[in-house]
């Protein structure tokens, strides 16, 4: 049987990309469309947004207890205050979560691990598997090459991005940490936003006479939108808790 899918943000690019890549798996069938009330695209029929033949019947609605409920996961690219808003709902309804939403601060984070007693949630700042496996290169790069070498994290994103740095850029700083044994505000990040780059990271190691360079480069938000579904169709048979996309990888090796 089809997971029944409800995307939270479903008429931004991301949530876009998410259904028309869903629509085409026959693992997935759109439930619901969620968006902030007063958006432009509430009550229209959600494939006259995608542009697609398809129809699945489904109208863009602002009532998140409604359309959370007629799905088995929740996909949720939105902003903090309405992920945490969602995630209590979707607790009280005991549904699954993937979280792609960035700049969640650590009293968002407090709230979703507390909704996570009672669903399983993945929770990650870069739903792609290049830039999951990244984290664990810079993370030895950083144990095998020590404080001789500086370090540097630099991120580029288009121009609309809302939060900098990124949540993949502190969670590439938080992994160098770990590897430094150091806090990872020691790691200095620099952000740029500019036209439309979809997402580039680079973390800059440098020494006295040679330089490593770790880089990840998003060609399309597709990279994003393949790892929230592979995310989906991890979590919904998962234990309550909190999860990331090492989860989902792992999982995926062992079968």
């Amino acid at each position: 049987m089809a997971i029944r899918l409800v995307i939270s943000g479903c008429g931004g690019r991301m949530g876009r990309t998410i259904a028309t890549l869903a629509l085409r798996d026959p693992d997935f069938f759109i439930a619901a469309a969620l968006e902030a009330p007063r958006h432009e695209v509430i009550g229209r029929e959600y494939h006259t947004i995608l542009g697609g033949p398809w129809d699945p019947g489904v109208k863009v609605t602002d009532d998140a207890r409604a359309a959370i409920s007629q799905g088995d996961v929740l996909i949720e690219f939105t902003l903090p205050e309405a992920t945490v808003e969602h995630a209590q709902i979707a607790q009280q309804l005991g549904k699954p979560m993937v979280i792609g939403t960035t700049g969640l601060t650590l009293e968002h984070f407090d709230i979703l691990y507390k909704c996570s007693r009672d669903i399983p949630i993945v929770v990650s700042p870069n739903m792609s598997i290049g830039v999951n496996v990244l984290f664990e290169l810079v993370k030895v790069a950083a144990q095998q090459l020590g404080l001789a070498y500086d370090v540097h994290v630099i991120e580029s994103h288009h121009s609309k991005k809302k939060d900098a740095p990124s949540g993949t850029a502190k969670e590439l700083a938080k992994k160098i940490a770990e590897g430094r044994q150091v806090h990872s505000k020691s790691i200095p990040v620099s952000s740029v936003r500019v036209g439309d780059i979809v997402g580039d990271h680079t973390v800059v190691f440098a020494g006295s006479s040679e330089r490593l360079e770790l880089t990840h480069r998003a060609h399309s938000r597709e990279v994003f939108a393949q790892g929230a579904l592979r995310a989906a169709k991890f979590i919904v048979n998962q234990s309550p808790r909190v999860y990331d996309m090492s989860d989902v990888l792992q999982a995926e090796e062992r079968t």
